[in-house]
């Protein structure tokens, strides 16, 4: 089944409860809030604790997924849905107006009774589930305090000056969390090496290799559980070149298992941000992400192959997909360089502690020290080169020539970061099953030049955002 030509299936996944959402299962009370330490909801108004809803079955069985399931908060956003709406107070029958572009929750300004959607508006400011906060604000404080203070010496004087850690803001950031069951097809060569040797002397030394060549195909059904993307356009952007995004993409995986349904109630004390990315704008990206996990789990059935494989031929048939809107939660510092017109991120995972981030950079500090090392690297290189000559008279001491280049991108790299990303390939939960392989004797290959096989693309990644 290609789920591209079937119409989706709706899954209702909206607050069931009167005023659309939870009521104390005590006292019917509306004012609840997170209990951050046990993961439970409490009561305010009894103190009542109880277990939130989980929103994920774990018997399901996901090998069975058929078609395209779309989650009620996951629906196209109708892009001139009226943000205000005027809600009637389920307490007193007053008539409270909420801008639901801003907030999801408001209190009746007669009872101070608790509203919040009814229903999922299609705007993209309700999800399907929620994973709650539970790394608290002193804790996620710390670690941005520890990351930043490991780079205080190269950090820009006003950066310096101008950070504090007390600024950092829970915010829950809106995602799509897809299930996917497909069946896979890899076809290609491999190479096995069974020697390498060098031939002739001086400056004419050569490194060849002999291999055996084979053909290779893997045929086998994958389910991945939990495939996480931003359905944020500006936050999925690698283009943005004002904004450290990729140090928020970073901080995944989440533990989307342990989701909720949706509950307004998690939402007190934070802040939160709209999807403004339908299933469809994202489907290229998730279909590319599940072929670099497939590609990745076959590789555990490569290992024969140590000089690579090249696969020619890459096929994936969609059984069954399924989509949820989520609000995952991170605590966020930012700062703005106005002299690059860069905004830097620090970012906690506040579920793992997970943390990565950007710091400012003086250069002039930077450059005077690779400076310094590259002098040093040069008298290092006077001192050993007697000591490290060839015959052919080439000297190893000349790597002591790159010491101050080194330098400069080794804490380039740790203070920005611009690597950093969520590696999907291999953080994402996959299973594969009813494999099928095949692997034929082509020939044997002599005198090779390089070390891997001509193409090799089995640990290519190709859809990364970042």
């Amino acid at each position: 089944m290609n789920t591209e030509t079937d119409e989706p299936v709706m899954e209702k996944t909206g607050a069931e409860s009167a005023g659309g959402q939870n009521k104390c299962p005590k006292c019917g009370a509306t004012d609840i809030s997170l209990n951050i330490n046990k993961g439970l909801l409490r009561c305010n108004f009894c103190r009542h604790e109880f277990e939130p809803e989980k929103a994920i079955d774990p018997e399901t069985d996901l090998s069975k997924l058929e078609g395209t399931i779309v989650g009620s908060g996951a629906q196209d956003i109708i892009a001139d849905t009226n943000d205000v709406l005027t809600f009637k107070c389920s307490s007193c029958a007053a008539e409270v107006v909420i801008d639901t572009s801003q907030v999801t929750q408001a209190r009746c300004h007669w009872c101070r009774n608790t509203l919040s959607l009814q229903q999922q508006i299609p705007n993209g400011a309700v999800p399907d589930v929620v994973l709650p906060f539970n790394i608290k604000k002193e804790e996620a404080k710390d670690n941005i305090e520890k990351f930043v203070g490991k780079r205080k010496f190269y950090a820009h004087p006003q950066f310096k000056k101008e950070f504090n850690a007390e600024n950092v803001m829970g915010v829950y950031l809106p995602y799509m969390v897809v299930d996917v069951n497909a069946h896979s097809m890899l076809v290609g060569q491999g190479e096995h090496e069974v020697r390498r040797y060098t031939v002739g002397t001086g400056k004419d030394r050569k490194t060849y290799y002999d291999a055996d060549l084979y053909d290779v195909e893997r045929e086998f059904d994958i389910v991945v559980e939990g495939l996480t993307v931003e359905s944020s356009a500006d936050k999925r952007s690698n283009k943005a070149s004002h904004k450290t995004n990729n140090i928020i993409n970073s901080i995944m995986p989440f533990d989307t298992e342990n989701s909720v349904k949706w509950n307004a109630n998690y939402l007190k004390g934070y802040t939160s941000e709209k999807r403004d990315t339908n299933v469809e704008q994202l489907k290229g990206l998730v279909n590319t992400q599940t072929k670099d996990i497939a590609r990745y789990k076959t590789n555990e059935t490569l290992t024969n192959y140590d000089r690579g494989v090249c696969w020619s031929k890459e096929e994936m048939e969609v059984k069954g997909e399924q989509w949820k809107a989520a609000y995952l939660p991170v605590w966020l510092y930012s700062y703005h360089q106005k002299t690059k017109n860069l905004l830097h991120y620090v970012a906690v995972n506040a579920r793992t502690k997970e943390t990565m981030g950007s710091v400012p950079i003086h250069f002039p500090k930077l450059l005077g020290v690779s400076a310094i090392v590259e002098v040093i690297g040069i008298i290092l290189m006077l001192i050993t080169w007697p000591f490290l000559l060839t015959e052919d008279g080439y000297s190893y001491s000349l790597f002591f020539l790159t010491l101050g280049f080194i330098y400069y991108g080794w804490i380039y790299t740790k203070y920005r970061n611009k690597g950093a990303r969520h590696y999907h390939e291999k953080e994402t939960k996959a299973t594969m099953d009813n494999l099928r392989k095949k692997d034929v004797f082509v020939k044997k290959r002599t005198k090779l030049r390089n070390s891997k096989i001509a193409g090799v693309n089995n640990t290519s990644v190709k859809g990364s955002s970042f």
